[in-house]
C-alpha cells in the first residue's frame, strides 16, 4: 500500500501538521491521517472502548477540505 499526501493544515506548526493522505488499496478506499493523539479523558470517555490495534487522533477541520477537494 502506497500514501499519497493531500494536505496539511496551513495554521500548524512546522513539523506539528495535521496531514490527509490518500491510501492506493484496489480493495477499498482509505485515508490515513496524521493529527494530535486524543488523551482527553472526557473525549476517550464520550467515544469508549477502542480495540488495541486502532487509535484516535483529532485533525481540524481545515484538513477534511483537502478530502472534498479529491472529488471535486
Amino acid at each position: 500500500m502506497r500514501a499519497q499526501f493531500l494536505g496539511k493544515d496551513p495554521d500548524s506548526q512546522e513539523g506539528q501538521s495535521p496531514t490527509l493522505f490518500a491510501t492506493d488499496r484496489s480493495d477499498r478506499t482509505t485515508y490515513v491521517v496524521q493529527g494530535w493523539k486524543v488523551t482527553d479523558p472526557q473525549v476517550l470517555a464520550d467515544i469508549g472502548p477502542v480495540p488495541r490495534h486502532e487509535s484516535l487522533v483529532e485533525i481540524p477541520e481545515e484538513v477534511l477540505k483537502f478530502y472534498a477537494r479529491r472529488y471535486h
